[in-house]
C-alpha cells in the first residue's frame, strides 16, 4: 500500500490505542479497518475545494455504525484527527498540528492515484487496503487532474462567502422567519460578504434600529435557509425576492415577497 496511507493507518491505530483503550478491536467494523470516504463528493472535489483528500474513517461495529475515528489529510501533509467515544456520539479527542514528512507533489500524486483506483473505478467508501495505490500516476494524468481546478472556482467562491458575515434581521435570527429579501452591497472589510438578509415584513423604523440587526456568517443563514445558496456568489448590486418556499427571483417592481415563519415563538 502507498507509503503515506500506511503511515496514516498507523497514526489512526495509535490514536485508537491512546484515546479509546477500552474499545476492543473486535468492537470496531472489520477489526478497525480504515475506510476512504470518497462517496460523498469524490477525491477531485475535496482536493480542489477543500484542499485535502476525502476523509478516512474507522467505524464502530454495532447497529448504528457511527465513526470511531475521522482523519482529514490535507495537501500540505497536515493531519486533523477526531476520536469519538460513546459509540460515536461524542468527541473524545481532537488531534491537530500533525504533519507528515511529504511534499505537496507527493500528496498530489496520491490524490491522482486515489481518483484513478477508486473514483474512476466507481469504488466508493472502501477499505484503503482494497484500493490499489501502489501504481505511480502518469504525468499527463497529474496534469489533467490539476487542470480540472477551474471547474471548481464557483464552488470555492461560494464556500469562501459562507465564512463571511452578513447583516441579518432579528426576524430571521431570533423569530425563525425565512429570508424574504436579500441584497448585496460593497463589502466594508475582508470579513464582510456585503449581503443583507431580511424577512420582508420589517418596516423602515425596524430596519433602521441597529438593535434589530445582527451579524451572522452567511453559512449560518444558509444552514437555516438553504434556498439562498444558488445566489450567494452573485455580484455586488444583486437583489433577490423570494417568490415561493424554495425560489428567489431578481427584485423587480411589483414582485410580492413570499414570507413564512418556520419556528414560531412560544
Amino acid at each position: 500500500m502507498q507509503r503515506i496511507l500506511t503511515e496514516l493507518e498507523q497514526k489512526i491505530q495509535e490514536c485508537l490505542r491512546t484515546y479509546l483503550p477500552e474499545v476492543k478491536t473486535s468492537e470496531l467494523e472489520d477489526n478497525g479497518t480504515v475506510y476512504y470516504m470518497n462517496g460523498k463528493n469524490g477525491t477531485e472535489f475535496d482536493w480542489h475545494v477543500n484542499d485535502r483528500l476525502s476523509d478516512f474513517m474507522v467505524f464502530y461495529d454495532d447497529e448504528d455504525k457511527l465513526g470511531a475515528v475521522k482523519a482529514s489529510l490535507y495537501r500540505d501533509g497536515g493531519l486533523l484527527i477526531y476520536v469519538y467515544g460513546d459509540q460515536g456520539r461524542s468527541i473524545r479527542q481532537e488531534i491537530k498540528d500533525l504533519y507528515f514528512d511529504v511534499t505537496e507533489e507527493e500528496m498530489l500524486k496520491l490524490a491522482v492515484q486515489l481518483r484513478n483506483a477508486a473514483d474512476d473505478k466507481r469504488v466508493w467508501d472502501a477499505a484503503i487496503r482494497e484500493i490499489d495505490t501502489d501504481t505511480e500516476p502518469e504525468r499527463d494524468e497529474v496534469e489533467r487532474f490539476v487542470s480540472n481546478d477551474h471547474y471548481y472556482g464557483a464552488i470555492r467562491r461560494r464556500k469562501d462567502l459562507l465564512r463571511k458575515n452578513a447583516y441579518v434581521s432579528r426576524k430571521i435570527a431570533d423569530e425563525g422567519w425565512i429570508v424574504g429579501y436579500m441584497c448585496r452591497e460593497e463589502a466594508l472589510n475582508e470579513n464582510d460578504s456585503g449581503w443583507s438578509f431580511v424577512a420582508g415584513n420589517e418596516d423602515d423604523v425596524y430596519i433602521n434600529d441597529y438593535k434589530n440587526i445582527v451579524l451572522m456568517p452567511v453559512g449560518a443563514v444558509y444552514q437555516r435557509d438553504p434556498a439562498i445558496f444558488p445566489h450567494v456568489d452573485s455580484p455586488v448590486g444583486a437583489r433577490f425576492v423570494r417568490v415561493t418556499a424554495d425560489k428567489f427571483e431578481p427584485d423587480e417592481e411589483g414582485v410580492e415577497i413570499f414570507m413564512e415563519q418556520k419556528r414560531p415563538l412560544g
